[in-house]
């Protein structure tokens, strides 16, 4: 079985989406689930473009990956300025990647229009370039922007600005379809003919502006390359880059390439759920593979074929990528779903104890009213303790009131909460001020709980994201709540909801506080 390694660029190409947007926190934490699946190379972002990417590289130094490398982006030095001058590449040295990916151009009309260099200056900018970087990183990738149409447009000239990556001993070319109009029997003759020319490991970077991005990735590695680069979800400029969430289980399960382990690919769809929360988006549901309704059946026919065998109506088993079969008009699924997840926060279940369906039942019924458990498992690990009367309740929440006034028109808002808690047989009654309701109200909590459990005093709200439901209700909608929270040895996602944003974000810090303590009791357990 041959390998192929796998390239995201979530963190950069796909943050060039309309409406995509993440913190340097949600990148880390992005990262982690990569790393997880088995990405090979995480492309982090450009650090010599905004201090989001330069705090990135700094911070994710801090962080333990079992296997993947970090990259950095940017592009060949500028013209008529020497490598050691020139800012991008000095800059991408100092972020210490351990691989540095950088874009030249391949097809003559930007050399001409967009650099407005002759054609063998702009050789000279692809060698001088990745020998520059050769000598002091790791590995170093030579994007070639705009290959297809480049070729298209002129060939000889296309092949050698390969040819100049090559002599520069780029470790790997990448073929990109920038504009993403290449249809794929168009690309299969190229790489043929790119092929029998270049003898560096190729690799592949694929755009849909065409929807074919997909399929070009997987002919291009029929075609012998390596390496295929993407996001997840297809996050992308314009109409998305290729969508490692279809590329990945097709190169395992119906090419037969080694790229991720079949454990790893078992959690392709929770990082799919993951990076949609992160990026505030809801998930598409008619996804491939990793969507709601991928493998839902309604009714009929198809119900009482996949009942006997389940490949009558499904292509692949969808436990293989982690998702699973939903009958749209019974009751079918999910149990199997709640013990894998038990099983994952060690908690010891029955698929035929009744408590498990008492879990199924309270899910779907939060689902109904708007809860999302992906990016917010602290808050189903209570859920399921809850249920099975393993939940120890270390405090209860009398009342609290939060204000929020302007008083004068030039001033920002004041904002107080009050909180009046009972821990035993003790009550605080506690006041404090925040820069927002919400956090006031963070603050009280956590000034009234921290006398009784000073180890509260470490966590720390790292991020709190809103989603307004679809109701076709305006205003008074409900709204989904996702806060994170971290101490120093772990981050952990919960969540609330309600029509009232104070009441679902109140839900979530308190499942947040509660998580705090359960871990704490369990480490303490574990030392006696």
């Amino acid at each position: 079985m041959s390998l192929v390694k796998l390239y995201d660029t979530t963190l950069r190409d796909g943050t060039q989406a309309e409406d995509i947007s993440f913190l340097v926190e949600d990148k880390l934490r992005i990262a982690h689930k990569l790393d997880e699946l088995g990405i090979h190379y995480i492309e982090g972002g450009w650090p010599g473009s905004n201090p989001k990417d330069v705090a990135f590289f700094k911070d994710i130094k801090k962080e333990r990956l079992s296997q993947a490398k970090i990259a950095a982006f940017g592009s060949t030095r500028r013209a008529k300025i020497t490598p050691d001058k020139d800012h991008n590449l000095k800059t991408l040295v100092q972020a210490e990647p351990d691989v540095c990916t950088i874009f030249g151009k391949t097809w003559d009309f930007h050399v001409r229009e967009a650099l407005r260099i002759s054609l063998d200056e702009n050789l000279e900018l692809i060698f001088d370039s990745l020998e520059y970087l050769k000598s002091r990183v790791p590995e170093v990738f030579y994007d070639a922007e705009h290959f297809f149409d480049g070729y298209k447009a002129n060939p000889e000239y296309a092949i050698k600005t390969l040819k100049a990556a090559q002599d520069a001993k780029a470790d790997c070319i990448v073929l990109c379809d920038t504009n993403g109009g290449t249809m794929p029997f168009e690309l299969v003759e190229i790489i043929k003919e790119v092929r029998r020319q270049i003898s560096t490991p190729l690799g592949i970077h694929t755009h849909n502006d065409s929807d074919c991005a997909v399929a070009n990735s997987l002919h291009a590695v029929d075609q012998g390359i390596v390496q295929v680069q993407g996001t997840i979800n297809g996050f992308g400029e314009r109409c998305g880059n290729a969508n490692l969430c279809s590329i990945i289980p097709a190169l395992r399960l119906k090419m037969q390439k080694e790229c991720v382990s079949d454990e790893q690919l078992r959690k392709l769809r929770d990082l799919s759920r993951f990076v949609y929360e992160l990026a505030n988006i809801s998930p598409n549901k008619h996804q491939p593979y990793v969507g709601n309704s991928a493998f839902a059946h309604k009714g009929g026919v198809h119900v009482s074929a996949i009942q006997r065998h389940p490949e009558t109506y499904e292509h692949l088993r969808p436990e293989l990528v982690g998702n699973m079969t939903r009958v749209l008009i019974s009751d079918l699924s999910g149990r199997s779903n709640i013990l894998a997840k038990a099983e994952e926060f060690h908690i010891n279940m029955d698929s035929k104890d009744p408590v498990t369906l008492e879990i199924l039942d309270n899910i779907k019924e939060m689902e109904n009213r708007g809860y999302q458990f992906e990016g917010a498992e602290a808050s189903f690990e209570l859920l399921m303790k809850r249920a099975l009367g393993t939940h120890r309740k270390f405090f209860s929440i009398i009342g609290f009131r939060c204000i929020d006034e302007k008083r004068h028109e030039d001033q920002k808002p004041f904002s107080e909460a009050t909180v009046m808690v009972k821990v035993g047989g003790k009550i605080e009654h506690t006041a404090a001020e925040g820069n927002g309701p919400v956090n006031a109200l963070d603050n009280a909590l956590r000034k009234a709980l921290e006398k009784f459990y000073p180890k509260l005093k470490e966590v720390k709200l790292l991020d709190y994201k809103v989603r307004v439901l679809p109701a076709g209700q305006g205003t008074a909608s409900s709204i989904r709540v996702l806060i994170e929270s971290g101490d120093r040895e772990a981050r952990w996602g919960t969540v609330g909801v309600s029509e009232n944003i104070i009441d679902a974000s109140y839900q979530a810090l308190i499942d947040s506080i509660e998580y705090k303590l359960h871990k704490s009791e369990e480490a303490e357990s574990v030392k006696k």
